[in-house]
């Protein structure tokens, strides 16, 4: 199967084997509750794990086995690590365990269980991971957005129910086809469908703004002359 990249697919090869990603609504809805979705996204993008890992691929190459031993016992970079394997996991309709690694109880009693590395990164399994649940729930398309639709607000969940629906309700698609879509490409669709309103993004509100000071100022700079 070839993959779409635009839309969020991707090919991985570990031996003779190919593992094909999805991040569509339903596979969303694998990783868990709507909060649980949200939950997976805001643990994956912890920033003082993602500069710990840049950190230390940048200094050394790769992640030592001393380092990862060493996040085990972070929390913060264990719920990202869970994270991860959890967006991975439910994107891919097969075993994964040979990519991603696994998790075996903890021989210590400190921590409930460890993680086994598998063929990936720690911090490439981030970096796929993020790719997947951003093109599965936020969505990566280019797409005009006015001022005035623009919101700065957040959510605690995320309800692919609600985009499957409308997806059938608008593009009379059969509930299969509309649990296959992914974010990116619903808002691609919608955006085909419904152009582009007239009306200023807020990148170009500002330059409008800052032109017009600009003027202002020159017109004031020559009658002060």
């Amino acid at each position: 199967m070839t993959p779409i990249k635009e839309i969020g697919e991707c090919l991985i090869g570990a031996g003779n084997d190919d593992y094909f990603f999805r991040p569509s609504f339903s596979n969303m809805m694998r990783i868990g509750s709507p909060q649980e979705i949200v939950q997976a996204y805001y643990d994956l993008h912890n920033n003082e794990v993602q500069r710990l890992l840049l950190d230390m691929v940048d200094a050394t190459g790769s992640l030592p086995q001393w380092f990862i031993q060493y996040l085990n016992t972070c929390s913060a970079a264990r719920r990202a690590l869970m994270a991860a394997m959890d967006i991975m996991n439910a994107c891919c309709d097969a075993d994964i365990s040979v990519l991603v690694g696994y998790l075996v109880p903890s021989k210590t009693g400190k921590r409930a269980f460890v993680w086994r590395q598998g063929a990936l990164q720690l911090s490439d399994m981030m970096l796929i991971a993020s790719s997947l649940i951003t093109h599965g729930i936020i969505g990566k398309a280019k797409v005009r957005q006015l001022q005035r639709n623009e919101g700065g607000s957040t959510t605690t969940e995320f309800k692919a129910i609600d985009y499957i629906n409308s997806a059938r309700n608008h593009f009379s698609m059969p509930r299969q086809e509309a649990e296959n879509l992914t974010m990116t490409e619903f808002i691609l669709m919608i955006n085909a469908k419904y152009p582009e309103q007239k009306g200023f993004t807020r990148e170009e509100y500002d330059n409008v703004v800052d032109n017009y000071f600009e003027m202002k100022k020159r017109r004031l700079a020559v009658k002060n002359d």
